[in-house]
């Protein structure tokens, strides 16, 4: 049952059950419980699933975190806790899970330091797993198990399946999925809901699920696809007004005439000139080449403001430069970053007090979560102004924007039914034990993504799995569980079945991406298809800075720093964005259309472009969408 949660606690409820040295740390760091406190801590202390839905800022995360936090506080003070793991963080970012590790280490920390003054020994430990973690940290976790694990979905798939960490999540008491709007629309959300359906079916005891996001609708049915099919679950739309100070700009006054020097030359003028009236800037381009070109040309065109100031994130930087740009971030040293986009979802990087979206961020939601990296605190103003290049992206930008002053944000389409993933999932149950067909298929109809599977799809995919179609094996394509019909039992085939799992393991696409190399430091990568253009000699750029290809061998691309001569900007084949949609209805029937075919349609009706324009700009001006 799905209901919503009309009414708040009550102060004195939270601070009753709160162990008196959770009680002294929070106090002296807030005067108050939040609103989402109010609503969702009593609700995890009692064991409920709950959906909890505020603006970017609005303390979800200590809200989730408050109660698991105070039990384990509780435990440790009576030398009751275990060394296994409590609770499972999943992030769907990597850069996520660094950013909360040291988010929940500072409070953790200072509730040490309070209970030492009380001659109390607490000592809860924060482990993060994900494609980041080294082989020596993994097995540091096996030794002294965290108490709260940060992962990412296809980090908790694959430990499922590693004997000795299984071990510590048979007692897993909650489960946290942060930023669930960005999986539960796609089929990484697929993968993870078999996933937890795993989890569930590993552990003895019931799992409290928790969600967390900013921008979600319908909530009913994304409170289903965290709780699965036929459990309770309660829904705190906690998402009150913050300010908005949100605009369009363009860097010239002609889109249509205007020549490529001139809207180049105008759109660093614009972006250095907003750089300049804020503290701390943070831009975000929707493609890894666009951020290296900003980076450079901004360092180009205005050599005394942006030296050692300015930074690049995505994922084809290492670790240890993503995690330096973060702290860097935290601690005030950048004016301003670059990013593709991998800091839009949920980071608490320091105080940003302006966000620049070059384009369309291609959905509200997106918009939503980009501006809201500005005044990511309780009661500050988001500020973000999006930057358009081209008559599309003005409609584009124009009709996002009203929406997001209107707070409508787009209903995400749950996938259902999803038979690929559902053969990968099927194959990493049976990796560790056997298990009856029909306990297999009810076990995938607990998710929501499966609940209404037909039995006859579930054979086909058993059937494919053990390989009863022989022509495959034409195609190298081989049996990897097998079906007793006799007892009903299946199983796990082959020696290297849980290579293969592990290696193929998620729905993002696989990259054919070449480590790039300063002698032994990683500091990066590139795409195998930009690496076969270079030659020896080459100069290109990578996190903002320049390096000399020298030469490659196998995955591994070495270069010189610290290169004066100007560069060739790489690109990714993986920046691809979809394009956003509109649902259009229509005799009865729905389109889906790109924004970006508005103008054709205009065309086709005979509706000249500019007549458009002219005709709606009362609108755009009303709502500050453009200038005058």
């Amino acid at each position: 049952m799905i209901d919503f949660q009309n009414n708040a606690y009550e102060s004195k409820d939270i601070v009753n059950i709160l162990n008196p040295i959770v009680k002294e740390w929070f106090f002296s760091r807030f005067k108050e419980f939040s609103l989402p406190q109010l609503y969702g801590v009593m609700e995890i202390h009692n064991g409920n699933n709950i959906l909890i839905t505020a603006p970017t800022g609005g303390t979800k995360t200590l809200t989730s975190t408050l109660s698991i936090i105070n039990e384990l506080v509780n435990l440790a003070e009576y030398n009751l806790l275990e060394d296994r793991v409590y609770c499972v963080y999943v992030n769907p970012l990597k850069s996520l899970s660094y950013d909360l590790e040291v988010n929940l280490k500072t409070p953790l920390n200072e509730i040490k330091e309070i209970a030492k003054k009380y001659g109390k020994n607490i000592n809860i430990r924060i482990g993060v797993r994900t494609g980041d973690t080294s082989t020596s940290e993994r097995s540091k976790m096996l030794k002294n198990a965290p108490h709260i694990l940060i992962t990412t979905p296809e980090s908790l798939a694959v430990i499922l399946v590693v004997f000795r960490f299984r071990d510590l999540l048979r007692k897993v008491k909650y489960c946290i999925v942060d930023e669930i709007h960005s999986l539960a629309e796609n089929k990484r959300g697929v993968h993870l809901s078999l996933t937890l359906e795993n989890l569930q079916y590993l552990c003895e005891n019931e799992i409290v699920r928790i969600g967390l996001s900013a921008t979600v609708a319908p909530l009913e049915e994304v409170a289903k696809f965290l709780v699965g099919n036929s459990r309770n679950c309660k829904i705190a739309d906690v998402r009150f007004d913050k300010s908005y100070d949100l605009k369009v700009l363009c860097p010239v006054k002609d889109l249509i005439d205007s020549s490529y020097f001139e809207m180049h030359n105008n759109l660093y003028d614009l972006m250095d000139k907003l750089i300049q009236e804020h503290r701390t800037t943070l831009i975000f381009t929707n493609t890894r080449s666009a951020t290296e070109r900003v980076i450079h040309h901004l360092k180009e065109r205005f050599p005394k403001n942006y030296t050692e100031n300015i930074g690049a994130h995505h994922g084809s930087l290492s670790k240890t430069l993503r995690h330096s740009i973060e702290d860097r971030m935290r601690n005030g040293e950048l004016k301003v970053c670059v990013s593709s986009t991998s800091l839009e979802l949920g980071l608490d990087i320091g105080f940003i007090d302006l966000v620049i979206c070059l384009g369309s961020p291609k959905s509200i939601a997106r918009l939503s979560q980009r501006s809201g990296r500005s005044g990511h605190k309780l009661h500050d103003t988001v500020k973000a102004r999006l930057i358009v290049l081209d008559r599309d992206d003005l409609v584009e930008c124009a009709v996002m924007l009203k929406l997001a002053i209107e707070r409508k944000i787009d209903r995400i389409n749950i996938p259902k039914n999803c038979l690929d993933v559902l053969a990968q999932q099927i194959f990493g149950i049976v990796l560790m034990n056997r298990i009856n067909i029909n306990d297999l298929y009810n076990l995938i109809r607990k998710s929501y993504c499966y609940f209404d599977l037909n039995y006859n799809d579930f054979m086909n995919v058993i059937d494919y799995l053990r390989g009863k179609y022989v022509s495959l094996e034409e195609r190298n394509i081989y049996a990897k569980i097998w079906y007793d019909e006799e007892t009903g039992m299946v199983g796990k085939r082959g020696k290297l079945s849980r290579v293969i799992y592990m290696t193929n393991v998620g729905t993002i696409p696989d990259e054919s991406m070449i480590q790039v190399k300063v002698n032994d430091e990683v500091v990066g990568s590139i795409d195998e298809a930009f690496l076969e253009r270079l030659k020896k000699g080459d100069v290109f750029v990578l996190g903002g800075q320049r390096y000399e290809f020298k030469f490659a061998r196998g995955q591994t691309a070495q270069v010189n720093s610290g290169v004066i001569r100007q560069p060739t900007i790489p690109s990714w084949f993986s920046d691809i964005i979809l394009k956003s949609y509109l649902k259009v209805r229509k005799v009865k029937k729905k389109f889906c259309i790109s924004l970006r075919n508005i103008y054709m349609l205009m065309n086709m009706a005979k509706i000249q472009y500019m007549n458009f324009l002219r005709n709606n700009l009362f609108i755009l001006r009303k709502f500050q969408i453009i200038k005058k």
